[in-house]
């Protein structure tokens, strides 16, 4: 059956390290789950695993790869089967972010977007969602995409390509895993206090210049922090629920923009003016006329 308690259950968290994948596996583990962690991020790993061991809480395996890596995937779940059998929990969370006007993308960024938030997902639910089914004990699969899965954010075309990708692939499987007794959540964040925040590319644009910091310290101004996003996700997953949306402005855009069309594209619209000027600015220097 779709997971009511996380206590006892084997839990994977990809992206551990930091962020919304570090609130939830340390959330996880206070809920006494089990927890199969991992990250690219060695050093930051162990970390964690060191601090939720520390609390008491069960770290059975804090593994460091690259998600991207088919092969390494593989490998980790096959020790994981090996050694502990089947999983009950399986969590997506691990991405990147990368932004920039379609002039200014290089194939590069598209390419790792996706291999990034869609193809490393995709290696992790192919290799542990069939155990899960083999198990017959149930489960829940919860994929982390974003509000960049939901509207179509200025200069988010790498990004908003693999997060919805990671929505459509979530859509299918909610519906193909639910004659296994496998609950499925997707996660579309909104603005979240991050380390994203502070190291987002975004391909064209100078972002240490004091324009691009006052936007950023306006997003962080309303940002809500990752363990509320993180109680927010396991709250959602215990209720089953299919979309979890973590704050007031992502629900509001999701609404608007099935019931106030044209209002969010004037939105989108004016957005997307707003990044452009600054390019042009950027572009003409310092002192240049609007």
């Amino acid at each position: 059956m779709p997971i009511t308690s996380l206590r006892e259950s084997k839990c994977l968290v990809t992206g551990a390290a930091s962020g919304i994948g570090r609130a939830v596996a340390i959330a996880a583990a206070a809920e006494g789950a089990a927890l199969f962690l991992t990250d690219i991020d060695a050093g930051a790993l162990q970390g964690v695993a060191d601090q939720i061991r520390a609390s008491g809480g069960d770290v059975r395996i804090a593994q460091a790869f690259d998600i991207t890596d088919v092969a390494a995937v593989e490998r980790f779940a096959c020790d994981v089967h090996e050694a502990h059998g089947s999983l009950d929990v399986v969590m997506n969370i691990a991405g990147i972010a990368i932004w920039g006007s379609i002039s200014a993308l290089g194939d590069e960024h598209w390419r790792r977007c996706i291999d990034v938030n869609l193809m490393g997902p995709i290696h992790v639910l192919r290799c542990f969602v069939p155990p899960m089914i083999e198990a017959k004990r149930g489960g829940h699969v919860v994929n982390v995409s974003s509000a960049a899965g939901l509207f179509g954010l200025p200069w988010h075309a790498a990004y908003s390509a693999s997060k919805f990708g990671l929505r459509g692939l979530s859509e299918v499987l909610r519906f193909d895993l639910r004659r296994y007794r496998i609950g499925v959540t997707l996660v579309c964040p909104g603005a979240v206090d991050t380390g994203l925040v502070r190291t987002v590319q975004i391909v064209g644009i100078d972002t240490t210049t004091p324009e691009v910091m006052n936007l950023r310290g306006r997003f962080q101004k309303h940002a809500i922090s990752p363990d509320k996003a993180a109680r927010q996700i396991l709250k959602g997953m215990l209720r089953n629920r299919y979309l979890v949306l973590t704050s007031f402005d992502v629900w509001l855009g999701y609404w608007g923009q099935r019931l106030f069309a044209w209002p969010y594209e004037l939105v989108m619209r004016f957005m997307n003016d707003q990044l452009y000027a600054i390019a042009r600015r950027q572009r003409r220097g310092p002192g240049s006329a609007p």
